[in-house]
């Protein structure tokens, strides 16, 4: 049984507003071991009319109140999700180094879609659909495969990378013009790549939960993973609000099983902790 959620949103990140106490009652409640709070910080990211950064100070200081509060009913994680692009690496890099994160997800939100009549690059979260404006959904698909592969090959300062190929949930015919094999190529590479850095993969029970046939990533990415012998697997339903905690994770237990996973994982101190999936 999983019983650790290594990714969730409270009212630090933009788009929840949910209080960490709520989450933390809700994991106790549904019989989880370990949560992980990973809020949103995405630099430069003003799609949503704010920049998606938080106070970390402020954070530490609220994750650890509650750390002592639920010292016996629930080991409670301190983590992030970046917003990753190449060109912030260093500042991602001093950022995780400054502070001690049990856990970074490294994601992908937003792609540079297009250049300004200055020739500046724009950038947009593929929720905003401007992605599919002028594109296909192949062809928005490879785009956002492509920075993704761009941004593992830059960053290092991530555990494990945050729900690939999510970017089908926005697409027009969303999974109809999406398989594994269409973007075998790019997907090979990063994969490979995570591997050699010895980086995870996250299953991420929110495609679910948006109505896709399945969790991100797909189920073949999920075996090309493990047939180029990945096995650093986080399991994360990206709950923004206490119901969506651990959604659907009887499923995704058993599609990692049906993989050829035994383990799952989960971090503590940026270290992999493996368990056993029975």
């Amino acid at each position: 049984m999983i019983q650790a959620d290594m990714h969730m949103h409270t009212w630090f990140s933009t788009d929840s507003e949910a209080c960490p106490c709520d989450m933390a009652d809700e994991a106790v409640r549904k019989g989880l071991k370990t949560i992980c709070f990973t809020d949103h910080f995405d630099k430069d990211d003003l799609e949503w009319g704010e920049e998606g950064i938080f106070d970390v100070d402020a954070y530490f200081v609220e994750m650890q109140k509650l750390q002592e509060e639920y010292a016996g009913k629930l080991n409670i994680r301190i983590g992030i999700e970046l917003g990753l692009r190449t060109y912030l690496k260093d500042y991602y890099e001093e950022l995780t180094k400054k502070y001690p994160f049990d856990f970074v997800i490294g994601s992908v939100h937003n792609v540079p879609y297009k250049k300004d009549v200055e020739g500046n690059i724009l950038y947009t979260d593929p929720a905003a659909e401007k992605l599919f404006k002028d594109r296909t959904d192949k062809e928005a698909y490879r785009l956002m495969m492509e920075t993704t592969l761009e941004n593992v090959r830059t960053s290092d300062c991530f555990q494990t990378l945050g729900h690939l190929d999510y970017v089908v949930r926005y697409g027009k015919s969303r999974e109809k013009e999406y398989s594994y094999t269409d973007y075998a190529d790019i997907i090979d590479e990063i994969l490979k790549l995570l591997i050699e850095k010895e980086k995870g993969l996250e299953v991420n029970s929110a495609g679910l939960k948006y109505g896709l046939p399945f969790a991100h990533p797909h189920p073949d990415v999920l075996k090309r993973y493990r047939e180029l012998g990945g096995e650093i697997i986080t399991i994360g339903a990206d709950a923004h609000k206490p119901e969506h905690i651990a959604y659907d994770f009887g499923k995704v237990e058993e599609l990692l099983k049906a993989c050829g996973f035994k383990y799952y994982t989960e971090f503590s101190k940026q270290k992999p902790v493996f368990k056993q999936l029975i």
